[in-house]
């Protein structure tokens, strides 16, 4: 019974798991509640191939209790050997009616975002992500301090569709 159980076990594992042929890394962490302001989520990545080039995403899903219609995330990226990127990015979350945009049948919509397409990680090692929102609302000039809706942020490396 018990080797039944391993086996069906290994067995689903290997179907979700060899679904995504382009996936290199794919990492979600928690948001609990509200995405404070200063919270910064944090992904460590080690990209096998130092040749080939990837195309990188930020993963989000939100629940409709997320009231804007678009996003603003500071994306950080920290080479092995010192150097560092960082940008800010604008992301479109709602249709002009107000629908929340993404996948999924329930009210949790899954969400991947451009990060950059094509990166070669020529550095050998560890690289270091960091992603925070940068929301504010029109006419404040303070952002928003907690935001309502996000459940989780996610960091993903793809090879390119051929």
């Amino acid at each position: 019974m018990l080797r039944n159980k391993v086996l069906l076990f290994l067995l689903i594992s290997f179907v979700f798991t060899s679904c995504d042929p382009n996936r290199v890394f794919d990492e979600y962490q928690s948001v609990p509640n509200k995405w404070h302001k200063d919270s910064v989520v944090r992904f460590s990545v080690k990209v096998p191939d130092s040749t080939k080039a990837y195309n990188l995403f930020v993963n989000l899903r939100n629940t409709n209790a997320y009231k804007y219609n678009n996003l603003f995330l500071i994306v950080e990226m920290a080479f092995p050997h010192g150097k560092t990127i960082k940008d800010t990015l604008e992301y479109k979350m709602a249709d002009p009616s107000g629908k929340l945009l993404g996948t999924g049948l329930t009210d949790i919509k899954e969400n991947k975002l451009w990060y950059k397409e094509g990166v070669v990680f020529k550095e050998k090692g560890e690289y270091v992500v960091k992603i925070q929102h940068a929301m504010r609302e029109n006419g404040k000039v303070n952002g928003v301090i907690a935001l309502e809706g996000v459940t989780d942020v996610g960091f993903r490396i793809e090879r390119p569709i051929k």
